[in-house]
């Protein structure tokens, strides 16, 4: 089969299109023919090496296809069902091998590509906003980088609840898919200072949380934004790592709360996997959730996606197709 490997981590041209032998699913695992392959910002942290994984190694955690072979001990699939997953890495590729407890059915109402578009950041949205700061209505949320893959998410679930979204985004295109997804406010931080802005819309008095994916750029001024015992949710660092931080910040500016969460506590067990993706897709289908999928790859051009992906030149969600 036809896969995007990693032999030693680097740059985008680290990936290498190459032939590599079709798996067989141990007796835990079910093998999938992937449809549809996620690409997302964890993909690029891996093959710089920032997060760590044994080489050679087939790149992307997130996919959706149909079971072509289980293995003897897996009884929750079986060949001809059409799943979901996230969090183990191989995706990048025509066949995968995934262990049968980490798979969620795809419901009819929902295609692969969507399935493979909203498995990894659908869930992230919904955890964000339904768990490490359960959003509530009439409360103020900051969002950055709200025209990305989980900004738009989050922003519509955001909006769904009856939260306040200030969003920010780099171009005026990706100011008006904000806005449609629900942002009340969105500022440029291309041409304003987001945090000057961020107070005047709030009459000074600050906003409940931030979920910053950015990072380095955005989390000392994002800390400034939060109202006495906000919440700064960081789970993302596209623009760099955030540099140490002094504990005592925390008691000055309010007794603040900060957090830098990950998709895999929110989904540790079979229970909650299944329920979240579930939530997940049941807002697909009913329409509250509306993905964008804006760019589709042929799986060969990966080095392309991951350079666009870094560049900033994309919004919403990009897909690899085998």
């Amino acid at each position: 089969m036809k896969a995007m490997q990693v032999k030693q981590v680097g740059g985008p041209e680290a990936m290498e299109f190459v032939d590599v032998p079709t798996p067989q699913p141990k007796a835990n695992e079910a093998v999938v023919k992937l449809a549809a392959s996620g690409v997302n910002f964890i993909d690029v942290y891996i093959r710089e090496g920032r997060y760590q994984a044994l080489t050679p190694f087939i790149l992307g955690q997130e996919g959706a296809g149909t079971t072509v072979a289980v293995g003897a001990e897996v009884k929750s699939v079986k060949p001809g069902d059409r799943v979901a997953w996230t969090g183990i890495l191989g995706s990048y590729a025509e066949y995968a091998a995934v262990p049968a407890d980490r798979l969620v059915p795809v419901p009819a109402g929902v295609t692969d590509q969507q399935a493979a578009a909203a498995v990894l950041q659908g869930m992230t949205a919904h955890y964000l906003s339904h768990d490490t700061y359960p959003l509530k209505k009439g409360e103020t949320a900051l969002i950055h980088a709200a025209a990305g893959g989980v900004g738009l998410l989050l922003t519509q679930m955001a909006d769904d609840i009856g939260a306040r979204v200030i969003a920010t985004v780099s171009t005026a295109e990706k100011a008006q898919l904000a806005g449609d997804a629900g942002a009340d406010e969105v500022i440029l931080y291309t041409q304003s200072d987001f945090e000057a802005e961020t107070k005047k819309l709030t009459g000074g008095k600050g906003v409940d949380v931030v979920y910053d994916s950015v990072g380095k750029t955005t989390f000392e001024k994002g800390l400034n934004l939060l109202r006495p015992r906000g919440m700064m949710v960081l789970f993302g660092a596209s623009s760099g790592a955030v540099p140490p931080v002094d504990l005592i910040v925390l008691s000055q500016r309010g007794s603040l709360y900060v957090t830098r969460p990950t998709l895999g506590n929110y989904i540790a067990t079979g229970d909650e996997l299944v329920a979240r993706s579930g939530a997940v897709f049941d807002m697909i289908t009913s329409g509250k959730l509306k993905l964008r999928i804006e760019h589709r790859y042929p799986l060969g051009e990966a080095q392309r996606a991951h350079r666009d992906l870094e560049g900033r030149r994309t919004t919403g969600k990009l897909l690899l197709i085998p």
